[in-house]
């Protein structure tokens, strides 16, 4: 079975949806390991509660970000992970990370990339008059949001939408290609061929 370290920032709805698939036995993998570079993250508390062991590593001990990243990767190969998954994680990674992990970070964002990248992606789409937006799994690389995708779900966006109430509908899709791609990775059923992904189900 897959071993998954999950880092967070923020409430972890994400990651409770991925707690709540392995408690279904849903996700074929096993959460070992809750990461958060914030000490008072709402998500580590919904680890706690299942009894998952969370770390914390804070800027003001790790300033430096190759320090910082060394360290986050020196607890995910403590608990021998083979698979990091980003679940509302506020970070941007060295180059350093994401070579000893390349192929194996997936992150789920807020559009249908390679629309709206970065922060507040859900009030970039109604800034910019969209019709659709929706939201996209895919595995982390050296430019921002920029990896090959998975997955995406598409969500329709209303006049009467604001960044919240958009950002609430796609959350729930979040929640179900986030645990469909984490769930098809731990079962071998990723490959990436250049910038695209090959799913064999």
């Amino acid at each position: 079975m897959r071993r998954i370290g999950v880092l967070v920032s923020g409430r972890g709805s994400n990651l409770q949806a991925l707690l709540d698939a392995e408690c279904r036995g849903e996700l074929s993998g096993q959460i070992v390991v809750v990461i958060s570079n914030k000490n008072r993250a709402f998500a580590l508390e919904r680890a706690r509660k299942v009894n998952v062991p969370t770390v914390v590593v804070s800027k003001s001990e790790f300033p430096v970000p190759q320090e910082f990243d060394e360290q986050v990767a020196e607890v995910l190969r403590c608990y021998k992970v083979d698979l990091v998954v980003l679940a509302g994680y506020m970070r941007m990674f060295t180059k350093q990370f994401i070579n000893e992990f390349q192929d194996r970070i997936i992150n789920v964002h807020p559009s249908l990339l390679p629309a709206f990248k970065g922060v507040r992606a859900q009030w970039q789409a109604i800034d910019h008059g969209a019709k659709v937006s929706g939201c996209s799994t895919h595995f982390v690389t050296f430019e921002m949001d920029a990896g090959p995708i998975i997955m995406q779900k598409a969500v329709s966006i209303f006049p009467e939408d604001t960044g919240e109430t958009l950002s609430e509908r796609i959350l729930h899709e979040e929640h179900r290609i986030l645990v469909k791609s984490v769930r098809l990775y731990c079962e071998d059923k990723l490959s990436i061929n250049g910038s695209h992904v090959i799913i064999r189900e």
